[in-house]
């Protein structure tokens, strides 16, 4: 059978997006023939840019991975991390659903030695936009034992490491801090020690227990401070079965285990598609409130635009 070819594009995605591969082309490839043109029926965008906006006529699907919450004014659906419901308009999808060995967490697997490893590492880029607790936690428990710092960011074993997972997997604990704390917003932060076995000290979402099983890692909210918290990661430290214990515990809880994501965002995006493109249009252009409030509040500061002085003069 032909598949039915559709006009898709892709904006205001984060450097490096390819969009003539991604997952979201290959979920739509499933079923439909997609092609990419510059006056699409659907249009995908994220929060890298504003270039969605000149794209009036077109269906609007907003991807996020980042700790930003879906604007429906402006997108007709959206993609998100956040635990949310919106008619069929919105898709829980995290972002570390999409990383490579995400499924290799459903089978858990313990190597020889894991007990004997060095103590804790400490990789990122920057603390730009990151909270202020990330460094501060590092220097705390860094009074009981040396954490080796293999980022850019303040790096202290010579320079960065070339491959992050094969950096940490030579370590017992690895602290996998986010950025900011979001309900539903967890990264690749904290599977990416899960994936070498690396007993993650995660801070970050305050609901990360619906996803993953709160007793196979170290979560800072769950403690009533910081020390209490370090008084946790020394036992487990100094005792080896129950740090072996600890590691034993399956990552993910049932539910997330028995979640088949690929067919949920094919199933989201079949049923956007198979909609006449009217029935599929969830936005509005008129009303009082919409264009005289909340959009020329918005896009005020982007009115040297022609295409915002035209929405903002209608």
């Amino acid at each position: 059978m032909t598949k039915k070819t559709i006009k898709i594009n892709f904006v205001d995605f984060w450097k490096g997006f390819d969009p003539h591969n991604n997952f979201l082309l290959d979920s739509l490839s499933l079923h439909y023939n997609p092609v990419i043109d510059p006056n699409p029926d659907y249009l995908f965008y994220s929060l890298f840019g504003y270039s969605h906006l000149k794209y009036t006529e077109a269906i609007k699907i907003y991807y996020t991975g980042e700790n930003d919450i879906p604007d429906f004014n402006f997108c007709d659906y959206a993609i998100g991390f956040q635990h949310m419901q919106f008619e069929d308009r919105y898709l829980r999808l995290p972002l570390y659903t999409l990383y490579p060995g995400f499924q290799r967490l459903k089978c858990k697997t313990l190597e020889e030695g894991l007990s004997k490893r060095k103590f804790c590492n400490f990789v990122y880029s920057n603390s730009i936009y990151a909270i202020p607790l990330r460094e501060q936690f590092y220097h705390q428990l860094s009074k009981y034992k040396k954490i080796d710092s293999g980022g850019r960011f303040m790096n202290n074993i010579g320079g960065p490491v070339a491959d992050k997972i094969a950096f940490i997997k030579d370590y017992k604990f690895t602290i996998a801090f986010e950025n900011s704390s979001l309900s539903g917003y967890t990264t690749e932060k904290l599977m990416e020690p899960m994936r070498v076995n690396s007993l993650p000290i995660y801070w970050g979402n305050p609901s990360v227990n619906r996803d993953f099983n709160s007793s196979s890692f170290i979560c800072l909210q769950d403690y009533a401070s910081i020390e209490e918290a370090i008084e946790e990661i020394i036992r487990l430290d100094n005792d080896e079965e129950a740090y072996m214990k600890r590691l034993s515990e399956p990552w993910l809880t049932k539910l997330q285990a028995e979640k088949d994501w690929d067919s949920e965002l094919s199933d989201f995006l079949v049923s956007i598609v198979e909609q006449s493109l009217n029935q599929a249009r969830r936005t509005t252009m008129y009303g009082y409130a919409l264009i005289r409030k909340y959009r020329e509040s918005r896009l005020a500061k982007y009115s040297t635009l022609p295409v915002i002085r035209n929405l903002l003069n209608k």
